[in-house]
Formats: C-alpha cells, sequence, structure tokens
C-alpha cells in the first residue's frame, strides 16, 4: 500500500490514522502508518507538550503529525466569556431538565468540565501550534478548512506539511489555492464533521479539482478491499479515524461506550448538530435526539452550542448514562464489532488490499495463477 505520497513521509503504508489518543497515534505510526493526534481537546499547552513527549518516545524514530481545527479567518478581542455569554438561557434550561429526566447527577462541588470546544477557539489552536512546532511532526492538518495563510507559511518555512480537510470539490479548489499540500477528501460516511457527498462521488470529483495534489480518502473506510478502491478513484492514501476508536489502545475511559460502539450497526449514526452546532456524524442516542426534536429549542450555532453542552456532556459521560451516552463515529462502525490492536488492524487491512488487488488482476486477466 505504497504511494507517492506515503514515499514522500517514509511510511511503509499509505493509511493515515487520525486520533485523540496518543497512544493510538504512536502504534499506528508504528505498525507502518502515519500517526495524526488531534489537538482539539487540549486547553492547556502543558498537557499537549506532555502527550507529544510521549508520542515522541514511543514511535520508534517513525513519522507522525498533528491535527488543529482553527479557522482561516478570526474574530479579534473575543473571549469565552462572550461567548458564553451569548447562550440563550431557555437552551441552559433545556439542558438541565433534559439531564435531570434520566437522573444524571451534578459533578462534585469543583470539578471542571472534563470536555470544552475551546480548543476550536482560534488563540487555543494557535498556542497548539506553537507547541506543536517544537517537534519533529511531518504532517500539519485542519478539520476546519484551509488554515490562516501565516499558519501555511509557517509549516513550510519548518518543512511540514499541511492537509486540510473537504466536503466538496469546491472545497478542495479553495485549499489548493490556499497552498496546502494535501487535500482530505471526506465523505458524508465519515464521523464527526462532514458534508453532504458520499465517499465514491466525492473522491473521484477532488482528486480531479485539484490535479496534481495528492488526495487522501477518508469516510466509511474500514477494510483493505475500501482501502483499494480509494486508490484505484485516484487517491494517494486513506484517512481512516473512527476505526480505532475500538483498538485496545484507545483510551475511551468508558467501559459501556465501548460496548456500543461494538454493538452498533451502520445504521445506528446520525447526523446531527448536537454535539458542536454544525452536522456531525455520532452515535444515535436518546441525547442527540432531544436536539432533534422539534418541540426543543433547537441547537446553536458553532461555538454556543458546544459550550452550551460541554458540562452536560462530562457528566453523561463520567456517570455513564447508557441512553444519551454517544461519540462522533462514522458509518463504519457496524464493522468495529471486535476489540483489537491496532498492529491487528493493520494485518486485517494489508491482507484485505493484497485480496482486492488479486481480485483485479483475475479479473483483468493479468493473474498468473
Amino acid at each position: 500500500m505504497q504511494t507517492e505520497l506515503s514515499n514522500t513521509l517514509g511510511v511503509e503504508h499509505a493509511i493515515f490514522g487520525f486520533t485523540p489518543f496518543p497512544a493510538v497515534a504512536a502504534a499506528i505510526s508504528r505498525a507502518g502508518g502515519f500517526g495524526v493526534l488531534g489537538a482539539v481537546r487540549y486547553t492547556a499547552p502543558d498537557d499537549l507538550k506532555r502527550d507529544l513527549d510521549w508520542v515522541e518516545k514511543h514511535v520508534d524514530g517513525k513519522p507522525y503529525g498533528l491535527d488543529v481545527v482553527m479557522p482561516a479567518k478570526k474574530v479579534e478581542g473575543v473571549t469565552e466569556a462572550d461567548v458564553e455569554a451569548m447562550i440563550p438561557e431557555g437552551h441552559r434550561q433545556y439542558v438541565k431538565d433534559t439531564l435531570a429526566q434520566y437522573g444524571v447527577p451534578e459533578l462534585a462541588e469543583g470539578e471542571a468540565s472534563g470536555w470544552r470546544i475551546t480548543g476550536w477557539m482560534e488563540q487555543v489552536a494557535r498556542s497548539q501550534l506553537d507547541v506543536a512546532f517544537d517537534y519533529p511532526v511531518k504532517l500539519l492538518a485542519n478539520a476546519l478548512g484551509s488554515p490562516p495563510a501565516d499558519v501555511i507559511a509557517r509549516a513550510h518555512d519548518q518543512g511540514v506539511l499541511v492537509a486540510a480537510l473537504a466536503g466538496s470539490a469546491r472545497h478542495a479548489r479553495k485549499h489548493a489555492e490556499a497552498g496546502i499540500d494535501i487535500v482530505v477528501a471526506q465523505g458524508y460516511e465519515a464521523g464527526g464533521h462532514t458534508g453532504e457527498i458520499a465517499s465514491m462521488v466525492l473522491t473521484p470529483e477532488v482528486v480531479d479539482a485539484v490535479d496534481p495534489l495528492p488526495v487522501l480518502a477518508a469516510g466509511g473506510i474500514g477494510s483493505g478491499q475500501q482501502v483499494a478502491a480509494a486508490l484505484a478513484l485516484g487517491a494517494q492514501g486513506v484517512w481512516l479515524g473512527s476505526l480505532w476508536l475500538t483498538t485496545t489502545e484507545a483510551e475511551m475511559h468508558s467501559r459501556a461506550l465501548t460496548q456500543k460502539l461494538l454493538a452498533a450497526g451502520s445504521g445506528d449514526t446520525v447526523r446531527s448538530r448536537a454535539l458542536t452546532g454544525k452536522p456531525a456524524r455520532q452515535l444515535r442516542t436518546e441525547w442527540t435526539d432531544a436536539w432533534d426534536d422539534p418541540n426543543g429549542p433547537g441547537t446553536l450555532p458553532m461555538p454556543l452550542q458546544g459550550l452550551l453542552v460541554a458540562e452536560a456532556v462530562s457528566r453523561i459521560q463520567k456517570y455513564e448514562v447508557e441512553p444519551l451516552l454517544g461519540t462522533p463515529v462514522g458509518q463504519i462502525v457496524g464493522r468495529m464489532n471486535s476489540e483489537r490492536s491496532v498492529q491487528a488492524v493493520f494485518d486485517d487491512l494489508t491482507r484485505g488490499f493484497e485480496k482486492a488487488v488479486d481480485r483485479i488482476n483475475r479479473i483483468a486477466g493479468r493473474s498468473e495463477a
């Protein structure tokens, strides 16, 4: 599974693995792929430094990258407190009422919410980059379009490639015009924020739109056969995120959530604005149903929704309130029905890839068998 891009980055397999877990990122790189650590949850620079120290010690000298979330344009002088003040009281009451309906306990006195969406704020992302550029990261990915021009220039000055996610050919062209190096074509099936176009349609459209820039296919990919299909569509690799959530190295901190993922089928996800205010694919739960209920107040735009539900999400996760418990995940969750190591996932991907290539060679009359 080698391509021009994987050779450029010095990795054995053209499999790029996005994950919020340092242990998973390191394991992906050790297995011959390219581990990408998600930085959005690191609101304190020292925490990111601690985990990058750990990754650096455990990748065995293999390359890795960082994924941030920052807008191409910023709003000056806006603090988190300013944003919090924009949240209507009716929405706050709806959160309280919904949690009370399911008997979700309060956090202990003085205990802070474990999840905040401040990582989406540009000043936080810039502090993450100040840390990251002290490490030998080979790739900087941005999940919210092209990074600001000065960030792209700074990365290039340090020899770091820049990738950006796109949900349409139009978005991809804008990334190319902004000077990014790699486009991640993320289809409708993917976990987290997605557009409206499925991967089978999107990937070749983006490949044609940004040629000769390399494209990574993302969304609904979890087998070697699908990797082969992505490369056949013109991609130079695949970008996998959801698949790693049920690996043994993942630090889910919730056995109940892991069990829900293992039991879920490919039809058990929904694109909902409940988590961040933008459509994001996640497990369908009674929490997402509550926010999609036409009798409710509806979700708020980003970043208001994320700040509104931050404490609620922490409480649901801490107390493992099963009906409300969920996580961003793609439709590939239907294949995630056993806990395996990252290396075992790679072994399965490579075997499936070889079978798919052999099958195509037989169809084309090129097999020696």
